[in-house]
């Protein structure tokens, strides 16, 4: 790899050091273990990654949690601060749980019509843990026969009941100071196949895609929502060959309405990695103004990945330039992230009586409407 400058789009010289922190930016990586080990320190060290993704395996008890998200922080430049992230929906997808409130699912929250109040509460906890970013809600619109992946996850099977859901969602954690993330975009409630192991095909028309799958995104958006996850799916109505995650005729029609991020499902899915290599799925990722490219589990991988990163910038200025529309976009995140807010709340608000009363409330609430 060349470390002559090269010029951009604009014509100002861009140093490989400078392609290696805007690729390293461009990317949220998991980790394994209950804290930071010597790899991991060495793997942050070259690549900077903007964010963390936090799963059970990283969880042991709310000090731990707390502690492990302030040492992820000391890995990278402060002039950067670190994101960290965690998939907590509710239901089967909860990542950190007792003594945190453990929450009922989506389709329950629904029934008990205290959305917003939920996720308020789960953003609250969240937020005392270190976590700035929940990857919830989920915006897709189930159908009865479709795979299970999704099922209760979803709010519903109506439109209009899952966009009301979506944003009373982005509003309750936005409330609380953490950022909501819609997924998974443009609708994965119809899929017949786990995208964790196979890449799922939706035949639905344009007018059903656009009638059913695509408000409850917009909703969310409109409620405040700044980060939209794209689903490893492919629909063949926009996109014949390539997953959303992938593609520009799916994304560009968003990015023309939404200037916030949109991020990858991680690239280490069975959809994607059974069919593509780790460079070309990143390839395309660029050219599809993918802002962040999800890593969540092999060191080799996220190394593949920057490294392809870094690669994209050196000769083509379409991705220079894409690479430099992503950092303005991530430093608009962070300061709506970081600036201007009250400090994290104590940990004794983690599984704290009103929390698990609402909890107890929304579970009667939603039995026998679900």
């Amino acid at each position: 790899m060349s470390a002559r400058p090269r010029v951009t789009a604009t014509g100002e010289a861009t140093s490989l050091h400078d392609r290696k922190v805007r690729a390293g930016q461009r990317m949220w990586i998991g980790l394994a273990g209950h804290a930071v080990d010597d790899d991991l320190r060495a793997l942050c060290k070259e690549v900077q990654p903007s964010g963390f993704v936090l799963f059970a395996r990283n969880i042991a008890e709310p000090a731990q949690v707390l502690d492990l998200t302030r040492e992820l922080r000391d890995l990278v430049d402060p002039a950067f601060p670190a994101l960290i992230l965690v998939d907590q929906e509710g239901g089967r997808v909860q990542r950190i749980r007792e003594p945190a409130t453990v929450w009922p699912c989506a389709e329950e929250v629904a029934a008990s019509g205290r959305t917003r109040e939920v996720m308020r509460a789960l953003g609250t906890e969240l937020r005392a843990l270190g976590v700035d970013v929940d990857l919830a809600p989920v915006a897709d619109v189930r159908r009865s026969d479709a795979h299970p992946v999704v099922g209760d996850r979803a709010y519903g099977t109506s439109e209009s009941l899952v966009a009301r859901c979506v944003a009373d969602a982005v509003r309750g954690l936005e409330e609380a100071h953490v950022r909501a993330c819609l997924k998974h975009f443009p609708g994965h409630g119809a899929a017949l196949e786990d995208s964790h192991e196979a890449l799922p095909i939706v035949e639905r028309d344009r007018p059903e895609l656009k009638a059913v799958d695509l408000p409850p995104f917009m909703a969310g958006i409109a409620a405040g929502a700044q980060a939209v996850l794209a689903a490893h799916v492919v629909y063949p109505a926009w996109d014949e060959h390539l997953p959303a995650s992938m593609s520009p005729a799916i994304l560009g029609p968003l990015r023309a309405r939404f200037d916030g991020l949109v991020l990858s499902d991680d690239i280490e899915m069975g959809a994607v990695a059974r069919r593509w290599s780790v460079a070309e799925i990143v390839h395309h990722m660029a050219h599809a103004d993918v802002d962040l490219v999800l890593c969540c589990h092999r060191p080799e991988v996220q190394h593949a990945a920057f490294e392809q990163l870094v690669r994209d910038q050196e000769d083509d200025r379409a991705l220079h330039r894409a690479a430099e529309d992503s950092a303005r976009r991530l430093l608009a995140f962070r300061e709506q992230t970081f600036l201007g807010v009250p400090p994290r709340p104590g940990l004794d608000v983690v599984g704290c009586p009103a929390h698990l009363a609402l909890r107890d409330e929304v579970m009667v609430r939603a039995r026998g409407r679900v």
